[in-house]
């Protein structure tokens, strides 16, 4: 295996620089850059295989038509689902927890269940939610998280109250986009599946950092994005049981995932076509078949413990800096650290980083009511992916002693 500094040479983007300084980027949490891999197999696609897919009996069609489907077999090898046919492409993340809140909850919520969510979701794995129970005339609560800078992480000691029968659904972030923490999803989908709750997982914060087995772990839902793991945007997938996919109705009707038409009526093909209508992401769904080879080159496990540890060097350096608040775990993290100065806006900061070519991410990150329960309206983030190195940590803290030094004096 390469070494850390040697994998930078696959990225053809961090290879310039931003404001006269080589940039550092530390934006991988919002979206990770892509390795030339990935890049040439897009290229390739578009230059000689460019067809639609599925039904066309032409030597483009049948060639776009194989690398499509092979990459749905490569993204369900990646994170061991039992059958391709329980992998679904979708547009990202969103797009997945969306597919399963109108499909699954439209079937199965009813006035007196209960959605169970976290404190700490993304608003995509907690809006559809609220949109669903509405619909619905379900409950939604949530577990809390524990501690001033939500250091304890969940509290799992609330379950035993929270977990009841009339929990029908458990929605939850496998890795906390603005926290860093792990949660423990193998655990959370055992005590779920006690009380007889689906569970639905936003894995988009561990895809690309870790191994990621959805039969060890025991999901029903699982979901995604390209753009975290090296792969393309406009891609993600929805994992689903197939015994839970097969009963569900299409989220989108059209062409492509019907078996019979008439005027008065169609009927639905089976997973996964019957939730693909019309025509898919081709070159992106082959792109992110790339990916997942590029990663499992790399180990996944190394990429684990080396995303891990920036975020702890990160998260110990950082905590040297003069009245900061660094949220999360002080121990083990998914690849991320986010902080905040009383006396700074997070925006000001990132501009700041900007001028000396760090990119970080400033803002609420998605996570609106978190913030409100921790008393913030922003954090900065810098977060971790497999090219980044410790002395581009050294750069950050100088970054922000310079950002502190001129709105302190």
């Amino acid at each position: 295996m390469p070494t850390w500094n040697d994998i930078r040479a696959d990225f053809p983007i961090l290879h310039q620089q931003v404001n006269g300084h080589p940039l550092v980027y530390l934006d991988n949490g919002a979206t990770t850059q892509k390795p030339r891999a990935v890049i040439d197999a897009l290229v390739k696609y578009y230059e000689r295989d460019n067809s639609n897919v599925h039904r066309g009996l032409h030597a483009l069609s049948m060639r776009a038509t194989d690398a499509y489907e092979g990459a749905r077999t490569r993204v369900a090898k990646f994170i061991n689902a039992a059958d391709p046919a329980e992998i679904i492409f979708t547009r990202g993340t969103t797009e997945s927890i969306n597919v399963v809140a109108r499909s699954w909850a439209h079937a199965h919520l009813r006035p007196g269940d209960v959605v169970l969510t976290t404190e700490m979701e993304h608003h995509s794995n907690l809006v559809p939610w609220q949109q669903a129970a509405k619909a619905s005339g379900a409950t939604l609560k949530y577990v809390p998280i524990v501690g001033t800078n939500a250091e304890g992480g969940l509290d799992l000691a609330a379950l035993d109250t929270l977990l009841t029968p009339q929990v029908k659904l458990f929605a939850f972030t496998h890795i906390s986009n603005t926290l860093g923490t792990i949660n423990p999803a193998a655990e959370l989908c055992r005590r779920a599946r006690a009380v007889g709750a689906v569970t639905v997982i936003d894995a988009a914060q561990s895809i690309g950092h870790q191994p990621l087995d959805v039969q060890a772990i025991g999901c029903d839902f699982l979901a995604f994005s390209g753009h975290k793991m090296a792969g393309p945007t406009g891609i993600g997938v929805l994992y689903g049981r197939r015994a839970l996919l097969d009963t569900l109705a299409p989220d989108e009707t059209g062409g492509g995932m019907v078996v019979n038409v008439t005027y008065a009526g169609a009927t639905w093909k089976p997973a996964p076509e019957r939730f693909e209508a019309g025509t898919p992401n081709v070159a992106d769904a082959i792109g992110l078949g790339v990916a997942c080879d590029y990663l499992d080159s790399l180990d996944r496990v190394a990429i684990e413990k080396h995303d891990g540890d920036l975020a702890r060097l990160a998260y110990e350096k950082l905590s040297t800096l003069p009245n900061i608040r660094v949220l999360g775990p002080t121990g083990a993290r998914g690849g991320l650290v986010s902080f905040a100065f009383p006396d700074v806006h997070a925006h000001d900061v990132v501009t700041f980083a900007d001028e000396d070519g760090v990119a970080l991410r400033g803002g609420h990150h998605c996570n609106q009511p978190l913030m409100r329960k921790l008393g913030l309206t922003s954090t900065t983030r810098a977060s971790f992916y497999v090219y980044n190195t410790a002395e581009e940590i050294d750069i950050l803290v100088a970054s922000m002693r310079r950002t502190l030094k001129f709105f302190r004096g």
